[in-house]
């Protein structure tokens, strides 16, 4: 689809899903769908088996200029029980206890990076300097990517999540993206190590993965694993700056800090109108009927600013209990590493007001460019001082 088109689609999507009522017919790229919006009829689709998550299934809408091989976006793109077995295989490293485990390493990470941007001084870029490096870092020991590779994934994964790359470059950071990990994936199966590609590796007969599986969940952790939360963290920030009170409140009350990471989570949903489904059958949702084969794309920001959900959901206030809303989705396909994410942004913004009593944007916050470009919504940049 022509790069402006998509964009149009996009920022149509998001006017619209900003709008509390019942499902609405929309212009998708390669068809006409239907936009659902309330928190209610958000989470009937994703729990209901009449709605697939099915790529190869017709009438399936797409939102991205790369290609559409099957299984190419891994069990994020199957139904049960495919996607089940798949998923199975990462679970064990996305255990409450694994998570928690990496604190101390995650800690870690963060301080020396905020270590840095003290020596450094300010002003500085904090998207630059701590919001993308730390969840790199994080996803690269998960995974088992070496770190010193970040410029190229980072790359390709803006490429990737990009409106505005033209479908073959997209095609060929996709491409790129995957013939990388392969490699790594390729080595990891004579010298194994302790983290999740070569677990996957391990596990690959036992549950009929050939290599493009293999790939594909790699490509989806290593995409995801960065990206999302690198944007979450310029996003919290963003909200903090913007209500001082509230950064003064968690400063003095660190048991604000989880129900502020949920509320941010709410307040700002990165993902834009990026979630899709497929009628597999007829099904009722908000009163109107979706025809088997039409697509469906989810709002999820218009669900987790619903006020029959959340009294007053324009406002950022973390006294509320947030943990209600879909930022990782619902259902089966929630997201697998929402425990890692929430714990590092927990980490981040804890160490981002302690190390810098005075942090604050080193330019008007009217003047922060926001990465309408992408998929995944966030700062483009974040100049601050100290």
């Amino acid at each position: 689809m022509p790069i402006d088109d998509l964009s149009r689609v996009i920022a149509t999507l998001d006017n619209l899903s900003s709008e509390p009522g019942p499902p609405v017919r929309v212009e998708l790229p390669n068809t006409v769908g239907w936009l659902v919006r309330s928190h209610d009829d958000v989470r009937t689709v994703l729990s209901d088996d009449r709605f697939s998550a099915d790529d190869q299934k017709p009438g399936f809408p797409f939102l991205f200029n790369i290609p559409n091989p099957p299984g190419g976006l891994s069990f994020l793109r199957m139904d049960p029980p495919r996607h089940d077995v798949l998923r199975r295989v990462l679970t064990p490293s996305f255990t409450v206890r694994r998570i928690e485990a990496m604190r101390p390493a995650i800690t870690r990470a963060s301080q020396d990076l905020l270590d840095r941007m003290r020596s450094d001084g300010p002003p500085t870029d904090l998207v630059e300097a701590f919001a993308l490096p730390l969840p790199s870092q994080v996803i690269c020991i998960l995974l088992g990517v070496p770190y010193d590779d970040r410029d190229t994934f980072q790359h390709h994964t803006r490429n990737v999540v990009s409106l505005e790359s033209y479908p073959a470059d997209a095609a060929d950071s996709y491409r790129e993206i995957g013939e990388y990990l392969h490699r790594l994936a390729t080595a990891k199966r004579e010298h194994p190590g302790d983290d999740m590609l070569s677990h996957i590796g391990r596990q690959r007969d036992a549950v009929g993965m050939d290599d493009a599986d293999v790939v594909a969940m790699a490509r989806l952790m290593l995409t995801a694993g960065h990206e999302t939360t690198a944007n979450m963290i310029g996003m919290m920030m963003l909200l903090l700056f913007n209500e001082p009170q509230r950064m003064r409140q968690l400063r003095g009350d660190p048991s604000l800090v989880r129900p502020a990471v949920e509320e941010s989570l709410r307040r700002a949903s990165i993902v834009r109108s990026a979630l899709t489904r497929v009628a597999v059958a007829d099904a009722q949702v908000g009163g109107v009927t979706i025809r088997a084969g039409e697509g469906v794309v989810l709002g999820l920001n218009g669900a987790n600013h619903d006020p029959a959900w959340y009294d007053r959901p324009e406002e950022f206030d973390f006294q509320r209990d947030a943990r209600t809303h879909v930022a990782f989705g619902f259902g089966v396909h929630q997201c697998l590493g929402q425990a890692l994410a929430r714990l590092e942004l927990q980490i981040a913004v804890t160490g981002l007001l302690h190390t810098f009593e005075n942090l604050a944007p080193a330019v008007p916050l009217d003047e922060i460019t926001m990465k309408n470009w992408s998929l995944i919504m966030g700062p483009q940049s974040l100049p601050v001082t100290w």
